[in-house]
C-alpha cells in the first residue's frame, strides 16, 4: 500500500488562502492612509501577497484534495500566513529604528548588513507567527508610535484576530472546494478533542461560528468606543477600540499601548472582563442562544466548570488581595488598596490568565506568593472548546479526572463496566487516550 500526496493540490490551495489574506492587509492600508504614514508599505505586500497566491494557484488551477491533503493544507497555510505576514514588519522597518527592520544605510558594512538581515528576518517571522497563532509574545521592542506606525501596529494586532478562529475554518466558510473534506480540515484546526457540528453540512457550520465571533468582534469594538464618546474612557480612541476589539476576542493579548489594558479606565477594564470571559466559552453554544436555546449554555458541562473555576479562582484572590496580604500594584507601581480595585483587578488578572488572553492591567510579579501560585495553577486550565481560549482545555481535565475516578472504581470492583461520561454522553475510549495523551504531552 503506498502513501500518496497530491502536494500541487495542497499548495495550489494554499495560495488561494494567501491571496485572501492579502486583501486583509487593506484594513492597515486604509490605517496607513488615515495616519498619512507610508502607504508603500501595504501596497508592496499586497502585491507580494497577490503574487506569491497567484503562482501557487497555478500549480494546479484545478484542485481535488483528500484527507491526507487536507492535513497538508492546515499546517502549510500557516505556514504561508506566517511567511507572508513578516513582509509588512520588514517593509517596515526600512530606515526606521524598528527592532525589526532591515539596516540598510548606505555605507554598512557588509558583515553588519548580513547579520542585521538575519536578525530581521527571523524577528518578523516570530512577531508574524506570535500574531497568528495569537501566543502573544512579541520582539518589537518598546510599543509605541514613536517607534511603530499605527499601520504596522494595526496588523500586528489584525494577525491575532485572523488567527484566533482560525483561517482554514475561514476559508472552508468562503470557499466551495474545501468544504468537501471540511470536516478533516476543521478538525485539524479544532481547539478541542473533538469536532461540533451545528449543522449537517460542515461549510456552514464554519460560517456561523464565523458569524458569532464577528458579531461579538463588532458588539465589542462599538461598547469600547462608545465608552469614550460618553467620557468615560478619554484614551479609548476608534484606533484603540479597533485595536483591542481585534485581539481580545482571539485571545491573543497584543496591544498598541505599552501598557496594555492598564493604560485605560477602570470602565475600560470592566468592559473587557467579560469579553475576555466570552472568548474562552464554546462559541458553538452562543449559535443556541441566538436560535433561543439558551438552556444549552447554561446545561452545558464544559460551561458550567469553567464559569465555576473562575468565580472560585477570582474569590480567593481577591480575598488575598483585599486582606493585604498581596498589595495590588499597577503596572506603574502604584499601591491601592480599595475594595472595588481589589476586586477588579483579580477579576481581570484571573480571567486573562486562565484563558490566556494575555492582558494585564497589574504587576502581579510582585503580589505574594500565595496569590501568584492560585494563578499559576489557573494557567493550566484554559477556556473551552470550541473557544479561542488557549490552555489545556477545561474539557479534557473532565475527561481526565473522571477517567481517574473510573480506573479507581474499576480497580475496587473489576467486574463492572464503567464508561468515562460527559454530559451524559459516553465518551469513546479511542477519545480518552487522546486526551491524555495531549495532556501528559502538554505538561
Amino acid at each position: 500500500m503506498t502513501w500518496r500526496l497530491d502536494w500541487r493540490a495542497s499548495l495550489s490551495l494554499v495560495g488561494t488562502v494567501v491571496k485572501y489574506l492579502a486583501v486583509t492587509m487593506v484594513v492597515p492600508l486604509v490605517v496607513a492612509v488615515a495616519y498619512r504614514e507610508d502607504v508603500w508599505v501595504f501596497l508592496v505586500s499586497i502585491v507580494v501577497a497577490v503574487a506569491v497566491g497567484w503562482s501557487l494557484e497555478r500549480l494546479d488551477p484545478d484542485p481535488d484534495i483528500g484527507a491526507r491533503e487536507a492535513l497538508a493544507l492546515v499546517s502549510l497555510s500557516w505556514l504561508a500566513a506566517a511567511l507572508v505576514g513578516t513582509v509588512p514588519y520588514l517593509l517596515a522597518g526600512y530606515g526606521t529604528e524598528s527592532t525589526v527592520g532591515l539596516d540598510l544605510r548606505p555605507g554598512a558594512p557588509v558583515g553588519v548588513m548580513a547579520g542585521a538581515l538575519a536578525d530581521s528576518l527571523v524577528n518578523a517571522l516570530f512577531e508574524s507567527m506570535s500574531g497568528f497563532t495569537t501566543t502573544g509574545a512579541t520582539v518589537l521592542g518598546e510599543i509605541s508610535f514613536e517607534r511603530h506606525s499605527h499601520a504596522l501596529l494595526m496588523w500586528r494586532q489584525l494577525t491575532q484576530w485572523l488567527g484566533g478562529m482560525g483561517i482554514i475554518v475561514l476559508m472552508i466558510a468562503i470557499l466551495p472546494e474545501l468544504a468537501v473534506n471540511g470536516a478533516q480540515l476543521m478538525q485539524s484546526e479544532a481547539p478541542g478533542p473533538e469536532l461540533q457540528k451545528l449543522t449537517p453540512r460542515i461549510a456552514e457550520t464554519a460560517r456561523i461560528l464565523w458569524l458569532v465571533y464577528v458579531g461579538f468582534t463588532v458588539l465589542y469594538i462599538a461598547l469600547l468606543y462608545g465608552l469614550h464618546i460618553v467620557g468615560l474612557a478619554p484614551d479609548m480612541t476608534l484606533y484603540n477600540a479597533v485595536a483591542h476589539g481585534f485581539t481580545t476576542l482571539p485571545t491573543g493579548g497584543f496591544s498598541p499601548e505599552a501598557d496594555s489594558i492598564a493604560a485605560f479606565s477602570a470602565a475600560v477594564q470592566w468592559l473587557v472582563i467579560p469579553f475576555m470571559f466570552v472568548a474562552g466559552v464554546n462559541f458553538a453554544l452562543f449559535w443556541g442562544v441566538l436560535r433561543g436555546e439558551a438552556r444549552e449554555l447554561v446545561d452545558d458541562t464544559e460551561f458550567r466548570w469553567y464559569a465555576g473555576s473562575i468565580a472560585a479562582v477570582i474569590g480567593v484572590v481577591a480575598a488575598l488581595l483585599f486582606s493585604g496580604s498581596a498589595p495590588v500594584l499597577d503596572l506603574g507601581g502604584a499601591t491601592e488598596g480599595a475594595a472595588e480595585n481589589s476586586l477588579r483587578q483579580a477579576t481581570f488578572q484571573v480571567v486573562s490568565l486562565l484563558n490566556s488572553t494575555g492582558y494585564a492591567t497589574s504587576d502581579f510579579a510582585r503580589w505574594d506568593t500565595n496569590a501568584q501560585l492560585v494563578l499559576l495553577f489557573a494557567m493550566f486550565v484554559g477556556g473551552s472548546a470550541g473557544s479561542t481560549g488557549g490552555g489545556i482545555k477545561v474539557v479534557r481535565w473532565l475527561v481526565v479526572l473522571k477517567a481517574i475516578r473510573r480506573e479507581l472504581y474499576v480497580t475496587a470492583r473489576p467486574e463492572v463496566v464503567q464508561p468515562v461520561r460527559l454530559g451524559g454522553a459516553v465518551v469513546d475510549e479511542d477519545a480518552v487516550r487522546g486526551v491524555f495523551a495531549f495532556s501528559v504531552l502538554y505538561v
